[in-house]
């Protein structure tokens, strides 16, 4: 039912935009589909190669879609075409992810306040100055870093096991922790479990009710990512850099309450690495959030899209102006 509708929502949101076309009905004829359009486009900011996703027309509402950890905007490749029909779609790579360059740790800032300042430097190139953003993972604290600077060019949230509370971080988050601590050696050489196939492999099976709907191929992407010459160490330094945002959660939380964003939530309950005990607090700043709790794990995209992409288009449909 589910698949149906958003299949339904799809075809009807195309055909009002003019983005699928039907043949004229002949006999023994089948109806043409024109396909949303995806580009894959490499810019310079701040003299760093940056890679994004984009779709759609620059004059519709902008949607910022930020990426987690191990993956990339490949998580958000299915998605993208179901959003573009109405949606200007930009959804970029880290440095170190992806496509994007991969500077030496020695002598780059891998850090969260920079990659913030990265992807803002990215929008003003694109010119687009209002934009919903869509958080996962790593891409809550670059999006609320963003949200901080710029409060008044944030449309809407989409919230994705994204976390911005101390009770959302659980038993998994000790090992890096104790790196928080010390910074040591061997507390960074702990961490090292963290970017091998097995967890890599983990992030996306884990919690899911039917792993047959996931793609291998999402870890084997990640994992040739990960490997890298160098790439571990740019990893290592970001699990000792995320310790920065927990000191901004309260910025966070003022700024939800405080300007009242729009917000969606839709959160896989069965994640072990951002629990669903991360999800409720939002609605304490954020009382008319809508909050979906799903039956699965971390990458929810991979297995509920066709719950969640109907949402998401709900959700913007009745949020943004001038859809």
């Amino acid at each position: 039912m589910a698949k149906r509708f958003l299949m339904t929502a799809l075809a009807a949101g195309l055909l009002a935009s003019g983005n699928l076309a039907a043949a004229a009905p002949t006999s023994g004829a089948c109806p043409s589909i024109a396909v949303p359009v995806t580009h894959y486009r490499t810019t310079t900011v701040d003299g760093v190669e940056i890679f994004y996703r984009t779709a759609g027309s620059p004059e519709r509402p902008a949607l910022v879609l930020l990426h987690g950890f191990p993956t990339s905007s490949h998580m958000f490749r299915n998605l993208i075409p179901l959003l573009s029909d109405k949606y200007y779609v930009i959804a970029p790579d880290y440095p170190g992810f992806g496509h994007s360059a991969a500077p030496d740790h020695a002598s780059f800032d891998y850090s969260f306040a920079h990659y913030a300042n990265l992807m803002d430097g990215l929008l003003q190139q694109l010119k687009v100055s209002r934009y919903a953003m869509y958080v996962m993972d790593y891409g809550a604290p670059v999006g609320y870093r963003l949200a901080l600077k710029h409060p008044d060019r944030v449309t809407a949230l989409i919230v994705q096991n994204g976390n911005a509370y101390e009770e959302g971080l659980k038993e998994f988050w000790d090992p890096i922790k104790a790196y928080w601590a010390d910074g040591s050696q061997e507390k960074r050489n702990a961490l090292n479990s963290l970017v091998t196939p097995e967890v890599t492999k983990f992030q996306y099976v884990d919690g899911v009710k039917d792993v047959s709907r996931i793609d291998p191929d999402n870890w084997l992407h990640d994992q040739v990512l990960l490997d890298r010459p160098g790439n571990r160490d740019i990893q290592l330094d970001l699990f000792r850099d995320y310790g920065t945002n927990i000191p901004l959660y309260p910025q966070f939380q003022a700024y939800f309450r405080q300007h009242q964003p729009p917000t969606l939530i839709v959160w896989g309950k069965n994640d072990t690495i951002f629990p669903a005990d991360g999800a409720a607090p939002y609605l304490r700043d954020l009382p008319k959030a809508e909050l979906h709790m799903l039956d699965t794990g971390h990458f929810a995209l991979e297995d509920k899209l066709d719950e969640i992409a109907p949402l998401i288009r709900g959700f913007l449909d009745r949020t943004l102006p001038g859809c």
